[in-house]
């Protein structure tokens, strides 16, 4: 063990500001294993809750649409089907149409609200494929902006987000009303 003298430098400020988000260890602890059903699928609890406590811009007939609890930009949607499924392919042809086309107008809708310059669109397949919540399928719909990435998330692995989660879930819905 160090000595007395080592630990005192813990107290010492540094050139570097934290960004602390405890709220996040909940999930980093539960990894991607975190969902097995639909008993503990937050896409299969959240259409249960009200709007504003589960994020949601818009409920579709089969498929819904939600802003991204930890989201890479501000605006960072995701399209799910209400249906607790894993895999593109098990969608029948209603969902996936209707999962199309909700993708098709949060594109619309964010450029509306919040006039992004482009935007990446994926989803990621299976646990091997990087699906966070592997589960349950959800398409994200992500705004980009040119010089939106910057040396934060890199040297600092910080993103700045000028919105509150419930802000941005405002602009979105009203935004999302007026284009219906």
């Amino acid at each position: 063990m160090g000595s007395a003298d080592e630990f005192e430098l813990a107290g010492v400020p540094d050139a570097f500001q934290r960004l602390w988000t405890p709220h996040r260890a909940a999930y980093q602890q539960r990894g991607q294993d975190q969902v097995s059903g639909s008993a503990d699928c937050p896409f299969c609890q959240g259409p249960g809750r009200t709007d504003e406590a589960s994020l949601i811009v818009h409920r579709g007939r089969s498929c819904f649409v939600l802003l991204n609890l930890y989201p890479y930009n501000p605006g960072h949607l995701m399209v799910c089907p209400y249906r607790h499924v894993p895999d593109l392919t098990d969608l029948d042809a209603e969902e996936s149409q209707e999962f199309i086309a909700l993708t098709q107008q949060a594109m619309t809708v964010l450029r509306r609200a919040a006039n992004p310059g482009g935007f990446n669109l994926g989803i990621n397949q299976g646990k091997v494929g990087g699906a966070g919540i592997a589960a349950h399928l959800h398409q994200h719909v992500i705004p980009r902006w040119s010089g939106d990435t910057n040396f934060m998330p890199i040297i600092a692995q910080t993103k700045n987000l000028s919105q509150t989660l419930a802000e941005t879930r405002d602009v979105v819905a009203a935004a999302w009303d007026e284009s219906s």
